[in-house]
């Protein structure tokens, strides 16, 4: 009777150390997964903001809404990029040149033939070339893929949800905003469900998105994440 009583008694205590070990490791392990996966997802955002700012750079300040058309941007677009060799000397700025002046003193005698003024002003060193370089080349690594820009990592083939918004300030000034996002459930999912419970629910007592979201279309936040 006794050892019967004693397998019992060992069997809860087994149950009560696994229960007590699951209450301790359970959020440190669902927090070392949230971490692993947010690193992913927020670097995948980084990317989309990159395009979305050098699409707004060729754009008159607005941004897109669509991933088609973003990812053609960044496949086929090309950005200028000038190429530099001399700089304006003291004096030459004191006198008043500036390199928009130099370089139509520099245009006009490559079109005239005449370099009169350009050997005059000390020009001859200057030069202001612009090159055009494919987006991919400019602000992303070798082997970058555009195709994934659209893709939560983790998600399942789910996209990030992209909006954007034209609108002008009180003063008349245009405003062109822009956002990207993911809620946790999709980049957290097939984690502990309880611990994704609590964590939405104390995003959502501070009153902030229960996820991760580049820009807002809210109000001006100069494109910043909300991990920042």
């Amino acid at each position: 009777m006794k050892t019967v009583i004693n397998i019992v008694l060992a069997a809860c205590v087994i149950g009560l150390i696994y229960v007590c070990y699951g209450s301790i490791m359970g959020p440190i392990n669902f927090d070392d997964a949230k971490k692993a996966r947010e690193k992913q997802v927020i670097a995948r955002l980084i990317d989309i903001r990159k395009a979305q700012l050098e699409y707004r750079n060729l754009h008159n300040g607005q941004y897109t809404a669509s991933f088609d058309t973003l990812i053609d941007f960044v496949k086929t677009a090309k950005l200028p990029f000038v190429k530099k060799e001399g700089v304006l000397s003291d004096t030459q700025l004191e006198a008043g040149m500036t390199e928009k002046k130099a370089m139509a003193i520099i245009n006009k005698a490559k079109k005239t033939g005449n370099w009169k003024d350009v050997e005059k002003e000390g020009l001859m060193n200057f030069k202001r070339d612009t090159l055009w370089v494919a987006v991919t080349d400019t602000i992303y690594a070798p082997g970058f893929n555009a195709d994934s820009l659209r893709y939560v990592p983790f998600g399942n083939g789910v996209e990030f949800e992209m909006a954007i918004r034209n609108d002008t300030t009180k003063s008349g000034a245009p405003l062109h905003l822009f956002q990207a996002q993911t809620p946790y459930e999709t980049y957290l999912g097939g984690l502990n469900a309880q611990e994704l419970i609590n964590l939405k629910d104390l995003q959502t007592k501070l009153g902030k998105y229960c996820g991760l979201r580049v820009g807002d279309i809210e109000q001006p936040n100069n494109n910043a994440g909300n991990w920042e």
